[in-house]
C-alpha cells in the first residue's frame, strides 16, 4: 500500500477494525440466506505527509450508482444547509449573475435554498436515484462522478463557478490527487471553495471510530487537507470548527495567486500541533479509546438483557454499521433498528443483520431503551424521541461516551 497523496509507502496502523461489509450495502430479505462479502477495514497513517487512510478496496461506482443515504431526512442537517447559502451569499455577494456548483449535491438539500434565492447553480451527483430526487425538488443535477475529464466538460458547458462546494465528500475520493485538480477545474481564478470534512483531530481525541467506513477513504486534519488542496493549486484561506458529524472542519479555499490566509487557519493548526496530530506519535491511543467504547456498550447491552429489558436501536447511517460490527451487535442484543428513510424499511443491517422499520414501530412496542445510532445528531432526535419518557424509556447514546439522553419521564422506573 502507498499512500495515495504522497506515495509514500511509510504507513504505520492506528485502527484495525477487522472485516465487516460496505456500510451502505443494506440487505433485501432474499439475501439473508446467501454469503456476504467482507473487506478490511484497516485505519493507517502516512508518517510522510499525516493522512490518514485505508486502501481503496471498493470504487465508488459500487457504492453511489445507486445510494441508501438522502440528506434531507435529517431537518438538522437540511437547516445547517441552509444557514450555509446564507452566509456564503453574503460572504461573497452571490446574487442572479453568480454560479454555484455543488459536489456531491445528493437530493439538493444544499442547493434548494440557492435555488430559493435565485442564485444559478448546478449539482454534480453520482448517484442515479438521489439525483433524480434532486431535479424533482427544482435543483438541476448532472449525473456524474466528479473527474477532471467530466470538470472540463461541466466549465465548458456552463462556465467557471464563483463558488464550488464540497461538503462531506473529499473523503470519500480515492483518487485524491484528481479530483482536488478537477475541483480547480470548476473554479474560477478568482473564486472560493468550500469544504467540510470530518475533523481527526476529534476522531482521535474522542475515539470516533465509527466515522471509518469503507467509502471514507481518509481522514483529515487541517494541516493533511492543505497538503492535499496544494495539489490542484489551490490555499486554504479561512477554516471554521463546526459541531456537525461529531466535529469538523468547513475550509474555504482559494486558487494560490488570488490567496490570502485568515488568522483562524494558524489557530486551527495550534490547535491540532498541541493535540500531537503532527506528529505519528499523536495517533497512537485511538484503538485503545475504540476498545473502550465497545466494553463499555456490551457490558451496558448485556445487562439489558439480563434484566430482560427490550432495547431497539433509533437510525440506520452508515456509521452505525461499523459501530454494530465492530462491537459484534446482532438481534440478541439489538431487537431492530427503526430509520425515517423509506429506502431502508424492510432491509437489514450488513453484517449484522438487524432489521430495519419505519419509526412508528418504536411508538407501538414501547420498548425499554432506545439506542441511538446516529449519535452525532443527539439535540435533534432526544427533540424528536421526547414522548419515550412517557412510558419510562430510556434513550442511550454510545458515543462519545456512553450516556443516557435527557428526556422528562412522566413515568419513573
Amino acid at each position: 500500500m502507498q499512500c495515495r497523496l504522497c506515495e509514500s509507502d511509510r504507513l504505520t496502523s492506528v485502527l484495525d477494525l477487522g472485516a465487516t461489509p460496505p456500510c451502505e450495502s443494506f440487505l433485501e430479505p432474499a439475501a439473508l440466506e446467501l454469503p456476504e462479502t467482507t473487506y478490511p477495514l484497516h485505519l493507517r497513517l502516512c508518517e510522510s505527509c499525516l493522512l490518514l487512510q485505508i486502501p481503496a478496496l471498493i470504487t465508488p461506482a459500487e457504492t453511489f450508482t445507486e445510494y441508501a443515504y438522502f440528506s434531507s431526512f435529517s431537518d438538522s442537517w437540511v437547516r445547517h444547509a441552509e444557514r450555509f447559502v446564507e452566509t456564503a451569499a453574503a460572504r461573497l455577494g452571490l446574487g442572479t449573475e453568480s454560479f454555484v456548483v455543488e459536489v456531491a449535491s445528493n437530493d439538493g438539500y444544499l442547493l434548494r435554498h440557492a435555488v430559493a434565492r435565485g442564485i444559478p447553480c448546478l449539482g454534480i451527483e453520482p448517484s442515479v436515484n438521489v439525483g433524480a430526487a434532486a431535479r424533482a425538488v427544482g435543483v438541476p443535477t448532472e449525473t456524474t462522478f466528479l473527474h477532471e475529464e467530466s470538470a472540463a466538460a461541466i466549465r465548458a458547458e456552463h462556465g467557471p463557478a464563483d463558488l464550488v462546494v464540497a461538503n462531506n465528500v473529499y473523503a470519500h475520493i480515492p483518487d485524491l490527487r484528481g479530483f482536488t485538480r478537477a475541483l480547480r477545474e470548476l473554479l474560477s481564478d478568482d473564486g472560493w471553495l468550500s469544504i467540510e470534512v470530518h475533523h481527526a483531530l476529534n476522531l482521535v481525541r474522542l475515539g470516533q471510530f465509527d466515522t471509518i467506513y469503507h467509502e471514507h477513504f481518509q481522514y483529515y486534519t487541517l494541516h493533511s487537507a492543505q497538503r492535499a488542496l496544494a495539489v490542484g493549486g489551490l490555499t486554504v484561506v479561512d477554516v471554521e470548527l463546526l459541531d456537525t458529524h461529531g466535529g469538523s472542519l468547513r475550509l474555504w479555499a482559494r486558487p494560490d495567486a488570488v490567496a490570502r490566509p485568515a488568522e483562524r487557519v494558524e489557530q486551527v493548526l495550534e490547535l491540532e500541533r498541541a493535540a500531537g496530530l503532527h506528529t505519528p506519535d499523536g495517533y497512537t491511543d485511538l484503538a485503545g479509546r475504540a476498545a473502550s467504547v465497545r466494553q463499555e456498550l456490551l457490558r451496558f447491552l448485556l445487562r439489558c438483557r439480563e434484566d430482560g429489558k427490550r432495547v431497539v436501536g433509533y437510525g440506520a447511517p452508515g456509521k452505525g454499521n461499523t459501530l454494530l460490527n465492530y462491537c459484534g451487535i446482532r438481534p440478541d442484543l439489538l431487537e431492530y433498528t427503526v430509520d425515517r428513510n423509506p429506502y431502508k424499511h424492510g432491509r437489514y443491517t450488513p453484517g449484522t443483520r438487524i432489521p430495519i422499520h419505519p419509526p412508528e414501530r418504536i411508538d407501538a412496542d414501547r420498548p425499554d431503551v432506545v439506542l441511538v445510532l446516529p449519535w452525532n445528531l443527539e439535540p435533534e432526535i432526544t427533540a424528536q424521541l421526547r414522548h419515550v419518557g412517557d412510558w419510562g424509556g430510556e434513550l442511550i447514546y454510545p458515543l462519545p461516551v456512553l450516556h443516557r439522553g435527557a428526556l422528562e419521564t412522566k413515568v419513573n422506573r
